[in-house]
């Protein structure tokens, strides 16, 4: 996901100006979809005499391999969001903003969304806890919805090193994201060497800030500047080595377990689809401007975080219902991979993207709405973003429960308090859009 400039005027309803790259945000749109998809089809549910149980469908699978390498995403991600975060900063400055100004905007249109979705959560279970739900399965259901805000702490912690590593681009752009590189292979390669998998979380932020700074490549022309034939080459070359490194045993051909920690497989997954995108570019652009294209390609922009954060609650309630329906109507739910589990897909993920767009629908004005003016001291943007880095590292670390989630919210409030001049002062000229 990426962070861009959003119109000037204020009227959600005006068109957007000529100056968008409406292919970065037809593409951006995808992989939105292509999230919401993939986790929606690796809920499982099924109901033994126990009672119910939330799995994930995937485990042991075979076909959960070829199908990551269809929808594993999160490297072009990072890369939109380095070329419309480099993109959006440029244009700040333009107007005389300043590094501080961007990050907190960053801050507010991040956390502000996320705050709401964890206070709903933490009801949720609240509620949960009084109807006499077994505490087995809250804790399930807390853990599981934490599981996809790991993306939003290291998208925060991306986006608030964002304006140092502009800078550090147009000094030595080899140079930082060659070093970056290096630092991820160096953590996966003593990672290898000591068996100690903790590790691997250390290439939270240099696998992703390398994949980042390639899209400050992508977004200066750099990229596009390169013969047809030397983009063509660099993508089958990572393509290639990343095969090597399958068959080799290095990494898995399943690039969804490559995430968690990430590995420096995602980085050849990131060139391959930078190439992908650089050599089709003018074709997407055509494409991205047919009406429903467009249609669709608006409705996600404008509400990208939000459809992200609220995307696991649908699934979660769906996950819930069905449970609730086969205990009281006494009809036994399919095994999970069987002939018949697959025939349900199709109005499974059906279902799931129609209550996820209806959540958008409904929440998406707390990430569109002005954020306020920003502090004008970096000590408090510090620690503002801090704090609202380990209010989601809590919930990733510790599990989403009541009391977890309301530690969770008062740090986030800090962060966007530390981040504002004042809660109340609208920014002139309009927001800096997301994602």
């Amino acid at each position: 996901m990426a962070i861009v400039q959003a119109p000037p005027a204020a009227a959600p309803a005006h068109p957007r100006p000529a100056s968008r790259d409406t292919a970065i945000d037809f593409v951006r749109a995808l992989c939105v979809l292509g999230v919401v998809l993939l986790h929606a089809i690796m809920v499982g549910v099924t109901v033994s005499e126990g009672g119910p149980l939330f799995e994930n469908a995937s485990d042991g699978t075979a076909w959960i391999a070829p199908l990551s390498w269809l929808l594993q995403v999160m490297p072009l991600f990072f890369v939109i969001g380095g070329f419309s975060g480099s993109i959006a900063y440029r244009r700040l400055h333009e107007r005389g903003g300043s590094a501080v100004d961007f990050v907190a905007g960053r801050v507010h249109r991040l956390l502000r969304p996320a705050m709401y979705v964890v206070a709903a959560v933490a009801l949720a279970l609240a509620a949960l806890t009084v109807a006499g739900v077994p505490a087995e399965l809250i804790a399930t259901a807390g853990f599981r919805y934490g599981q996809p805000l790991w993306f939003l702490g290291v998208f925060l912690l991306c986006q608030a090193l964002l304006p140092w590593l502009v800078s550090a681009h147009r000094r030595a752009p080899l140079r930082t994201i060659g070093a970056l590189a290096l630092a991820a292979v160096v953590v996966d390669v003593v990672r290898a060497a000591t068996g100690v998998e903790g590790l691997g979380f250390l290439n939270l932020g240099f696998v992703w800030l390398t994949l980042q700074q390639l899209g400050f490549f992508l977004a200066d022309g750099s990229i596009d500047a390169l013969s047809r034939k030397v983009r063509g080459t660099a993508g089958l070359g990572a393509l290639l080595v990343l095969a090597v490194t399958f068959l080799a045993g290095v990494y898995s051909p399943d690039l969804i377990a490559n995430i968690n920690p990430p590995t420096t497989a995602l980085l050849l997954v990131g060139v391959a689809h930078t190439s992908l995108l650089s050599l089709h570019r003018a074709r997407i652009e055509r494409f991205s401007r047919r009406p429903l294209v467009a249609g669709f390609t608006g409705f996600v922009t404008r509400r990208a975080m939000t459809i992200y954060l609220w995307h696991m609650p649908m699934l979660l309630l769906m996950a819930g219902t069905t449970a609730v329906f086969s205990l009281t109507a006494g009809i036994s739910l399919p095994a999970l991979d069987s002939a018949e589990w697959w025939a349900g897909r199709p109005l499974w993920l059906a279902v799931a993207l129609a209550l996820t767009a209806l959540a958008a629908l409904a929440f998406s004005r707390f990430e569109t709405q002005s954020p306020p003016v920003a502090t004008a001291s970096t000590h408090r943007l510090v620690l503002g973003t801090l704090s609202g880095l380990i209010g989601i590292v809590l919930l990733l670390v510790l599990g989403t429960s009541v009391a977890t989630a309301v530690i969770a919210i008062a740090l986030i409030a800090g962060a966007l308090r530390l981040a504002s001049l004042s809660a109340h002062v609208p920014v002139r000229g309009g927001t800096l859009g997301l994602l």
